[in-house]
């Protein structure tokens, strides 16, 4: 094949370690081991899609079979073993897809081909991609020739689901993790090979490929070769024609829609959603994205414009530092929860437009806090300052945890629906019995079965409450109980469970009293004498005789 017909993932596939980018220290480590004749049985190499695990696979191969040996191992100029490797038709290097064969005669086939020395190099080799697809009898067939091979056979294996591997393989072979590919290197990386391809790409839509690749070299040259197909040869791919050809949207447009959020204008904000939609932008994309902005404003002093792999250009950078600074945090994090609960959502509602669209209400009604340049007198002068003013300030010495608003939705509150704000009376709750008494007045009958039933006590301190392991407790338990003490004590209570065997339950306890009394009453001569009238009597129950009862 004409290599100049080749994709840009293929053409440019590293043949050497030289040609790599961002696993220097794998490359390192491999070499160092084949120079100093510590090869071991098996290498694997394990990351996401496109950082060169098989490549690096086929770089080994070559290596340890180049006739010029790893010092002079071929670049240009390729020895017939290289070559061969290359193109997958060396006799002794054996390249399999374990999605493809995964059952253990697969891999008895391959152990009984191991068994014949090397034709034409010196070590026969044989290449494993995807092997976490083998089945679990094909990896315990492999185990034993895993272990001891013969010293001409090696073995590299290829994955990116390393957790499905049985540990006895992982065991068993040298591991390497690759890692993503920095934003700066992938971004030099895809420049070099637009140069070499007399491409015509801004900087800012090589930013847009890399930050879409995430970190992934294949996928950043095939949205490269992608691009420069859709361009005319005398034309420049900017970054707005790379977001339509990509179907990335400006992020810009995520910036203005949270502006719009903090002012409450629920009218704009439907309307910069509905044209972000129409660009064909999926809800869960959106959401992630979303997602990828609320963390730049509640850490983007912490950091730098590299740091967000190019996601934002300086102006985006900056903008999103002057509004942050006139965000509680409290809000940010509030936002973040909802975020993900709504991600949640989309899995079981069926129109997810309208999903987003009232998830983006939620947020407005959320808002706890406002940028401060937006409360003035002149913003509030358009609409009846005085009433405004006098409003703002009630709301200023209103502030609690349990109403959580808007300046400008608290200004269209009508005077009968305005919170009055009055001072939670405490209960003091310093024993169990107490705690016991307080589920009862409050009505809590789960939380009261719970104690009573599958509750063992180790200690009961002030605000801390300790308590042994019990499989029959409740899963929400602790964190319901931690809500109600906290709501009536208006303290934090810890709630922790202990190695230490607790008090039984005040069930058991009933139980046990109650199977005393049982034990004591057939003692007495009362009982002896029901046994003599009715022999085939039995004692159930015994309730102890009240003083009231006894008049």
């Amino acid at each position: 094949m004409n290599k100049n017909s080749k994709v840009l993932a293929l053409k440019y596939r590293p043949q050497t370690f030289d040609d790599l980018i961002g696993q220097e220290f794998v490359a390192e480590t491999i070499i160092n081991s084949i120079q100093a004749n510590k090869v071991p049985n098996a290498y694997l190499f394990t990351g996401i899609r496109g950082v060169g695990k098989t490549t690096i696979a086929r770089i080994v191969a070559k290596s340890l079979n180049c006739l010029n040996g790893i010092g002079n191992i071929c670049k240009e100029n390729t020895c017939e073993n290289c070559e061969a490797i290359t193109n997958s038709s060396h006799i002794d290097v054996l390249e399999m897809d374990a999605a493809s064969k995964t059952g253990v005669d697969d891999v008895r086939d391959l152990i009984e081909f191991s068994r014949y020395g090397p034709t034409s190099s010196k070590f026969k080799i044989f290449i494993i991609d995807e092997v976490h697809m083998l089945s679990k009898q094909a990896f315990n067939a492999l185990l034993k020739t895993l272990e001891e091979p013969p010293e001409y056979l090696k073995f590299i294996f290829a994955t990116t689901e390393i957790k499905k591997i049985p540990i006895t393989v992982v065991s068993r072979c040298q591991r390497f993790d690759l890692s993503r590919i920095k934003s700066s290197e992938l971004f030099e990386f895809i420049k070099k090979i637009k140069d070499k391809e007399n491409g015509k790409v801004s900087d800012d839509a090589l930013k847009l490929i890399v930050k879409i690749s995430e970190g992934s070299v294949r996928d950043a040259l095939s949205l490269l070769d992608r691009a420069l197909l859709s361009i005319d040869k005398n034309q420049e791919l900017d970054l707005n024609s790379a977001q339509k050809i990509f179907g990335y949207f400006d992020k810009s447009q995520l910036i203005n829609l949270f502006q719009l959020i903090l002012k409450g204008e629920e009218n704009k904000v439907i309307e910069v959603y509905r044209k972000i939609y129409n660009q064909g932008i999926e809800p869960k994309i959106f959401i992630n994205d979303f997602l990828e902005i609320l963390y730049y404003f509640k850490n983007i002093d912490s950091l730098t414009l590299e740091s967000t792999n190019f996601l934002l250009n300086d102006q985006e950078f900056n903008q999103i530092k002057e509004i942050s600074s006139n965000i509680e945090n409290d809000i940010l994090i509030l936002f973040w929860q909802f975020t993900i609960k709504t991600l949640n959502e989309l899995d079981i509602v069926s129109n997810q437009h309208i999903s987003i669209e009232m998830f983006l209400m939620r947020l407005i009604y959320l808002s706890g806090s406002i940028p401060k340049k937006e409360i003035d007198i002149d913003g509030l002068a358009k609409k009846n300052m005085n009433n405004q003013i006098e409003t703002a300030s009630k709301l200023k010495q209103a502030e609690t945890i349990d109403q959580i608003k808007n300046v400008a939705q608290e200004i269209k509150a009508k005077p009968e629906l305005q919170i009055e704000v009055k001072e939670k009376s405490k209960i003091l709750i310093n024993s169990f019995k107490d705690l016991i008494k307080v589920c009862n007045s409050k009505k809590e009958m789960k939380l009261k079965y719970e104690l009573e039933n599958n509750f063992n006590l180790v200690r009961f301190e002030k605000q801390r409450i300790e308590i042994s392991f019990n499989d029959n407790l409740d899963k929400e338990f602790v964190k319901n109980l931690s809500t109600k003490l906290f709501e009536w004590t208006n303290e934090r209570w810890i709630i922790s469970f202990s190695k230490n065997k607790g008090e039984i339950s005040i069930k058991d306890k009933e139980k046990n009293n109650q199977r005393e009394l049982i034990e004591k009453a057939k003692k007495s001569d009362l009982y002896k004498i029901m046994l003599d009238h009715f022999p085939d009597a039995e004692l159930i129950d015994v309730k102890p005789i009240k003083k009231d009862d006894q008049r």
